[in-house]
Order: C-alpha cells, then structure tokens, then sequence
C-alpha cells in the first residue's frame, strides 16, 4: 500500500473507532462520553447541579482518566524517540490494551443497573483511558492527518473548504483538505451509527471490533514509500 493510501485507510479507521467507542460508552454507560472532554464538561456540571439524575462519580473521574491515557501515551512516545524507534505501533497497542479492558470490565458488569458497581465504574474509566491515549496519539504522531476524535473543528474546517469550492475560490490545497477531513467525519458519524446497534444487539462484546480495527493496524505493514 503506498503512502497516501495508507493514511486516508487510517484518518478513515481512526475516525470510525472514536465514533464507535464514544457512542458505545454513551449508550452502555449512563451517558458517559469517552473521547468528548467538552460533553463531559456539561456532563459534570449537570450531574452536580442533580446528584440524582445521573452517576456523579462516574463523570468527575472520566476527565482524569481521560488525562492518565493522555500522559501514558505520551511518555509511551517520548520513550521510543529516545530510543530511536517509532512509535505508531505502540501507541496502538497501549489502545488496544485499554479498550481490551474496557471490553472485559463491560461484559463481566453486565447487566448494568441504575448504579455504577466497581466493574462497570472500572469499564468507564479505561474507556476514557483508552480514548485519550488516542487523542495523544493523534496530536503527536498523526498530524499529517485531520484528527480522529474531535469533529467539531473537522465540519468546520470541511465547511469552509467546501463554500470555497462552490464559489470557485478554491485552490489545489483547499481540495487537497476537502478530502483529508472529509473521510474520518464520515467514517466517525458511520462508527456512531454501527456502535449504537451493535450494542443493542450485542452488549459490550460490541466493543471487540475497535479491538479489531487496532489489531489490524498492528500486522498491517508500514507503507511504500513513493
């Protein structure tokens, strides 16, 4: 696979894992985002206006997992540089091996009740783990792609580019960006969707295809360069 090929496969992969998961964790987890820091902003600020409407605890302690994958990515990273040896694959493994948690504290939590136990408690928070050490990764070894976890800056950015298009007043890199945001905004809203019924039918054993996604991301090999 050559270059550009392989990065429109992973902004596209990427983006369809944060999509999955996030909706996942929302769905399974009383409304807890994992990947979204500024929905559980509000998330907190509503669970401690209403201790009673949802799971308090549960949303005070994502941010600071959120954080802990954040830190563990990247120290994960500056490790390899410093001994000379890239860092995507690790960073995919350290993923892999949080939602791999998330998966198991899910599927031994369930059924989850109105109250958060200490399975389902431990599920969340790896989650949220997980989708930190993914943002990290994003920002410090994949800036050549639009990022995988945020969408708001992404249908901005797309918006933009594409008005441009439609005025005529679009250059060779205005398209060039067009196609770099437009893929992991449509692989993140169909990862979204897919999560959303794979758990309904599934539970959190849902949660092995993001798994996949990163498992697979391992044995690919690394692009020819052109």
């Amino acid at each position: 696979m050559d270059t550009q090929g392989h990065q429109r496969l992973q902004g596209a992969s990427m983006g369809f894992l944060a999509g999955y998961v996030d909706t996942l964790g929302f769905a399974a987890l009383f409304g807890l985002f994992t990947a979204h820091v500024t929905g559980n902003f509000v998330l907190i600020a509503v669970a401690l206006a209403d201790p009673g409407q949802t799971p308090t605890l549960l949303k005070l302690l994502a941010f600071p997992a959120f954080i802990f994958g954040v830190a563990a990515a990247r120290l994960l990273v500056a490790g390899c540089e410093r001994r000379g040896k890239p860092a995507v694959k690790p960073s995919y493994l350290l993923q892999l091996v949080l939602l791999s948690g998330f998966m198991v504290c899910g599927m031994l939590a369930e059924p989850v009740g109105r109250n958060v136990g200490a399975l389902a408690m431990a599920a969340g928070l790896l989650g949220a783990a997980a989708m930190g050490a993914h943002s990290a990764a994003s920002k410090l070894l994949l800036g050549h792609l639009a990022p995988t976890s945020m969408m708001t800056g992404n249908v901005t950015q797309l918006t933009i580019d594409t008005v441009d298009r439609l005025r005529g007043a679009a250059d060779a890199a205005t398209k060039a960006r067009c196609a770099k945001f437009f893929w992991p905004v449509l692989a993140f809203a169909l990862g979204c969707a897919a999560a959303a019924f794979a758990f309904m039918a599934l539970g959190f054993v849902a949660l092995a295809a993001p798994v996949a996604i990163l498992a697979w991301h391992l044995w690919l090999p690394e692009p020819v360069a052109q």
